[in-house]
């Protein structure tokens, strides 16, 4: 990361300022950005004693609901009291002299993101099949969650939040093919977009939703966080997984909970299933055994929340739909000069895949 990048994201003297006026004084601090991640920013920030964390969007991006970090602060700070982990949040600024833009503070917890790979304490199959518990369970609470009593109740409008999904990411990919149809077309995407228009739910539960819900955006504890039967800490080997936190909660409104379990479904990996589309961003180590299959892991949803994920095929396409939009507006800013992520003129390639395997899904050849 350059200099001039980081001076973009934070000033450091009037942070500082900030945080002295509203956490006191402390004789040491230090700030760092933390490099994971593709949407805001986030800073690591060591106040005195404290371990802080700081949320803001990208510089120079326009407030849109894809960073409204205000937005994350809110809905983290209402699920505070609920059975819905997340991290305890210390304060919110909309003042841009601050960073030069929105931002939040919270607590810093410590434990595993499972991204690149699985921590070998969680290599036994019981621990296996408990992340895919963990996470499913969690997913359940977040759908279970009494909006209205939170101070939620006019997040969203849920009715019809369905068919705006399918609306909007439509739009998006009519945008990105103004631009990347010169290059190579996709019909088969404007196939898959055709069907869910035609299939979309008219009717559909009503319930918080995350909007992002995925492995990689929660944590599991440090090893030794539980005490073992003795009343010690073990060493974490024979501590089973738990989900201490739920992230990014940036893009969660009032919606269908079918549409969060699906999108989680889309990067769930099976043994059985084919090659990923884009192998360079897909985790495949739940594909060993002892990892819940997907089909466990919506049986296990629908046992928690009461509700069944009817139209399974629409809600698992549509994910995927919305994987290839992204891609898609990816490869028309690298079309046009605005990127130079090395991910983004792959896209050429692996939006196609990803059509094609949307196209799989419809046609039951890649099922649940």
């Amino acid at each position: 990361m350059s200099e001039n990048y980081y001076e973009r994201l934070v000033d450091e003297d009037a942070l500082v300022a900030h945080l002295e006026d509203h956490l006191g004084a402390v004789d040491d601090y230090e700030i760092e950005r933390h490099q994971e991640g593709h949407s805001n920013e986030t800073l690591f920030v060591s106040w005195g004693g404290r371990e802080l964390v700081i949320r803001r969007p990208p510089p120079g991006e326009t407030a849109d609901t894809a960073h409204d970090v205000l937005r994350e602060h809110r809905v983290t700070a209402a699920l505070a009291d609920t059975d819905v982990p997340v991290p305890e949040t210390v304060l919110a600024c909309d003042d841009h002299d601050v960073i030069g833009s929105d931002f939040y503070v919270m607590e810093r917890l410590e434990g595993d993101v499972l991204r690149e790979g699985e921590p070998e304490r969680f290599a036994a199959p019981e621990h296996r099949e408990k992340i895919g518990e963990e996470l499913v369970d969690t997913l359940a609470k977040i759908h279970d969650v009494d909006y209205e009593a939170v101070g939620l109740g006019e997040f969203g409008r849920p009715a019809g939040y369905t068919q705006r999904q399918v609306d909007r990411w439509g739009k998006q990919l009519s945008w990105a093919f103004e631009v990347t149809e010169d290059e190579r077309e996709v019909p088969v995407l404007r196939e898959v977009g055709d069907w869910l228009q035609e299939t979309v739910p008219e009717d559909h539960p009503h319930a918080l939703v995350h909007g992002d819900y995925k492995l990689d955006n929660v944590m599991f504890g440090p090893s030794g966080g539980r005490e073992s039967p003795n009343g010690r800490a073990g060493d974490g080997r024979e501590q089973p997984p738990e989900l201490i936190a739920v992230f990014d909660w940036e893009m969660a409104t009032l919606g269908d909970p079918r549409a969060d379990l699906g999108w989680m479904l889309s990067y769930w990996r099976d043994a059985k299933d084919p090659e990923p589309s884009i192998p360079e961003l897909t985790t495949r180590f739940m594909e060993r055994e002892g990892y819940s299959s997907r089909t466990e892991l919506v049986a296990r949803w629908e046992d928690r929340t009461g509700l069944e994920f009817e139209h399974e095929r629409f809600y698992r396409a549509l994910a995927v739909y919305k994987l290839a939009g992204l891609g898609e507006m990816f490869y028309r800013r690298y079309l046009e000069g605005n990127s130079d992520n090395p991910m983004y003129p792959k896209m050429e390639d692996r939006v196609p895949a990803l059509a094609d395997r949307a196209k799989r899904i419809i046609d039951g050849d890649e099922p649940l």
